[in-house]
């Protein structure tokens, strides 16, 4: 099978197609026939050399975790899915075993990983980790859930928003912040949400933000959003100096979410401000399984419809991450089985 390969640590020109053995089954395991799986940052670090996680010894690697696809055979002991089911991938890994993933939530395992390598025509996962899919929810549209949208109905839920709530999305035209900015739109939650791109916040707006400011300097966001009003929660998936500006625009009370450190891996808070306030902030990776179950269900429906700013054949996934390290996207980048 043919497989896009991280075969050097140095950006998209470390993007190689390969070929590797067609995977077979363990007991517990399926191998499904990738038809789509979107990138994420996540993968862009690993590719950029910036993640602990992988290093040359791992060489060559195949990434990606949002895949969605068809059963092509089941391995021992599986009864959940059966080979032509059209599925997608929960990409949690976990021990199944500890405190939180016999009682929830499985994120919280103190083993928690993510699966890697959706970017090859077949895949081997666990069978239990696999969504089966509605007639209505076709595999581009599913390969776009799983991380993005999956982190940030999470973030939404630990951030206990409700409708006619005030959520503030800095940085609302990433991944992470254009599914906050969606799903909020689904649960009835007004937005306000930010980017450097004048021409992306217009295409927010039909997304649904219901307020958008250009910009990224922290202190005339503060003056902006305090315009428009006192947010209930915030969902920062960029850290840096966006922690300290959630907590200074967050009413009494109010939740900062936070998963990720794009904009800077620590922050500067006023600690009087957070404990006076009765503000809370809350760190969240991923969500759990039965999340991604209702962001299918949410799709199905037709009340969810997940931004995909273009696709890729397997043959251009460098170009993908050309794409996205540019930053010349809204929305999920999607790979697809030529």
């Amino acid at each position: 099978m043919r497989a896009a390969a991280f075969t050097d640590l140095t950006g998209p020109d470390g993007v190689n197609i390969v070929e590797q053995p067609t995977p077979d089954p363990g007991p517990g395991e399926a191998v499904v026939d990738v038809e789509a799986c979107s990138i994420n940052h996540h993968d862009l670090w690993i590719l950029n050399g910036a993640s602990a996680m992988i290093d040359p010894t791992d060489l060559p690697f195949v990434t990606g975790l949002d895949v969605a696809g068809v059963v092509r055979t089941v391995g021992d002991g599986v009864t959940g899915v059966d080979p032509g089911d059209r599925v997608v991938l929960c990409p949690n890994e976990t021990c199944g075993t500890c405190r939180f993933c016999r009682e929830g939530p499985e994120n919280l395992c103190a083993s928690y990983s993510l699966y890697h390598g959706g970017l090859a025509e077949e895949a081997r996962v666990d069978a239990d980790r696999l969504i089966p899919l509605p007639d209505a929810v076709d595999t581009t549209t599913a390969a776009a859930l799983p991380t993005a949208y999956l982190t940030a109905y999470h973030m939404l839920r630990r951030a206990e928003v409700e409708p006619g709530d005030l959520v503030f999305v800095p940085g609302a035209t990433g991944g992470v912040g254009v599914a906050a900015v969606q799903l909020a739109d689904v649960l009835g939650v007004r937005s306000i949400g930010t980017s450097s791109s004048a021409s992306k916040l217009e295409t927010l707006s039909d997304l649904g933000a219901d307020h958008v400011v250009e910009g990224t300097d922290p202190d005339q966001l503060r003056e902006t959003v305090a315009a428009v009003g006192t947010p209930d929660a915030v969902i920062n998936h960029l850290g840096g100096v966006y922690t300290g500006l959630g907590l200074d625009v967050m009413r009494r009370g109010g939740r900062m979410v936070v998963c990720g450190r794009t904009a800077g891996p620590t922050s500067e808070i006023d600690i009087a401000d957070l404990f006076r306030g009765h503000k809370r902030v809350i760190g969240s990776t991923m969500g759990t399984q039965a999340d991604l179950e209702r962001l299918v269900d949410l799709v199905a429906a037709g009340e969810l419809d997940p931004r995909i700013d273009r696709t890729f054949p397997l043959a251009e996934t460098a170009a993908a991450f050309e794409t996205m390290r540019d930053r010349d996207t809204l929305g999920k980048l999607v790979v697809t089985m030529d």
